[in-house]
């Protein structure tokens, strides 16, 4: 973070008295966005964005277009309520296993409609367009387990292990990023992907690339 950034964001804290004043502003604006898309219904996903120690997440039962920053408690890495009046989602448990993982910075949490089918019916989602290499390749899905446990946390933190995205049987899809733009982004994605090889199905048995094709692709991008 530049000193710039520091300022700013300390600035805007000191005004508004909260901690993560603009991350808590983002996870309203990306929740927003999250039920434009039909990335989610009702108060189904949740959302987080970690800064250092901190992490900002969207609390359980306010559906995401209604939040306001101050709705969005602040946990620390042991996920201990720091500030916020709110109870934190039930998928703490997983955001937090994810952090304490990998670099990311941001999740994304969705029960969009066709990763829901694909995650009900499948093992994982192949490589039938080249934009899943955007999500490190072949999106696994997580074996089941009951929202907000241990289990599925360890089981989501696997699936992710060199992903952006994974599947979450008959539950949805998660997303990570440097940002909440990016994991959202991964999100829509995901949820694009799986309409598409749900939609070819109805045609016949989609083509998947190969190893060589996406090797190919690879290096075509390299080439820019």
């Amino acid at each position: 973070m530049t000193t710039t950034e520091h300022d700013g964001r300390a600035g805007q804290e000191r005004e508004t008295g909260m901690r993560m004043a603009r991350e808590r502003e983002q996870l309203c604006e990306i929740g927003r966005r999250m039920v434009e898309t039909g990335l989610v219904l009702g108060t189904s996903g949740n959302i987080s964005v970690r800064q250092g120690d901190l992490v900002a997440v969207t609390p359980g039962g306010v559906a995401l277009d209604r939040l306001t920053p101050a709705d969005c408690p602040v946990l620390d890495l042991s996920g201990n309520v720091v500030e916020g009046g709110r109870k934190p989602s039930s998928e703490v448990p997983m955001h937090l296993a994810i952090y304490e993982t990998t670099g990311t910075s941001a999740i994304v949490h969705t029960h969009s409609e066709y990763a829901v089918v694909v995650s009900a019916t499948m093992s994982e989602l192949p490589p039938i367009h080249y934009n899943t290499l955007l999500l490190g390749g072949t999106v696994r899905v997580a074996p089941y387990a009951t929202y907000g446990t241990p289990e599925l946390a360890e089981n989501v933190r696997q699936a992710l292990s060199g992903r952006q995205a994974a599947l979450m049987q008959s539950h949805g899809a998660v997303a990570v990023g440097s940002g909440l733009e990016q994991a959202f982004e991964g999100a829509r994605l995901l949820e694009w992907l799986c309409a598409v090889y749900v939609r070819a199905k109805l045609i016949g048995e989609p083509r998947v690339l190969t190893e060589e094709e996406l090797v190919a692709v690879i290096e075509r991008a390299a080439r820019g």
